[in-house]
């Protein structure tokens, strides 16, 4: 432990498992409070008490990220609990297999309702506590949200608008002198369940279509893990960058290189 995030409050959205998971448990071994939020409460409840006996500071909300009511009940509780919040990583996020032809209106909406209007919701609701105070808002996108992949057309078009939402944002805060920095996070192929699911869901002869594709495209030559973004999020979340705002951090073994 460094303590980079010494007295710092965050909350992580989607904490319960994965790429949330990991950063909680990444921002508690560097000294912050976490608020490990998760629409399976049981599930934020393991992540927090497994912090708590590592000596942590945590504890567990349970969150719909699609209910606006409920986003800023959840920052009231934080601030009323806290004191304040310093740092929110937008991460819930769903992926609905399917390519244009058979996606459903239904699945392109609940797709664009978590990964995108979630987003904007919590990035606004954080920023009315923020403002004051500064602080860092890191957005979850996805190096699909830069390049295109058949099978998950809704998760491209989500990912692709918090990309470029992110950069609306942070310039609104840098106009506002509102010293809050909003940048975002494009993970590549990692495996987390969400990620070994999608895989699974698809016919045998894609499936295997994918995984000799990813052998080969991603450089370093193998999937990452959730640790390697919950670093990414320590990065973004610390004062070391604290003149980076709508920047996109890549960590995808340089998939996107080619």
């Amino acid at each position: 432990m460094t303590n980079r995030l010494d007295n710092k409050v965050a909350l992580v959205t989607g904490g319960g498992s994965g790429l949330g998971e990991a950063t909680c448990l990444r921002f508690a071994e560097e000294g912050a409070n976490v608020f490990v939020s998760d629409i399976n409460l049981s599930a934020a409840r393991k992540v927090a008490e497994e912090i708590s006996s590592r000596g942590g500071i945590a504890a567990a909300l349970e969150q719909d990220v699609t209910d606006e009511a409920l986003w800023d009940t959840t920052i009231e509780q934080i601030v009323a609990t806290a004191g304040a919040l310093h740092v929110l990583v937008n991460n819930a996020g769903v992926a609905i297999t399917g390519n244009v032809e058979e996606a459903t209106l239904a699945d392109w909406r609940t797709t664009q309702a978590v990964n995108g209007e979630g987003v904007f919701m919590g990035t606004r609701a954080a920023i009315k506590v923020m403002k004051d105070c500064g602080g860092s808002i890191i957005n979850i996108s996805s190096i699909e949200g830069m390049v295109g992949e058949p099978n998950v057309p809704a998760y491209n078009y989500s990912k692709g608008g918090v990309r470029i939402f992110t950069k609306s944002a942070a310039l609104h805060c840098a106009e506002q002198n509102y010293a809050i920095r909003v940048n975002s996070i494009h993970p590549g192929f990692i495996l987390t369940a969400m990620v070994e699911a999608g895989i699974a869901s698809m016919p045998e002869a894609v499936q295997a279509q994918m995984q000799e594709r990813l052998q080969r495209e991603i450089p370093m030559g193998s999937m990452g893990e959730p640790l390697d973004i919950a670093n990414g999020c320590l990065f973004l979340a610390s004062d070391e960058s604290r003149y980076m705002t709508g920047s996109e951090l890549v960590i995808d073994g340089g998939y996107t290189c080619h």
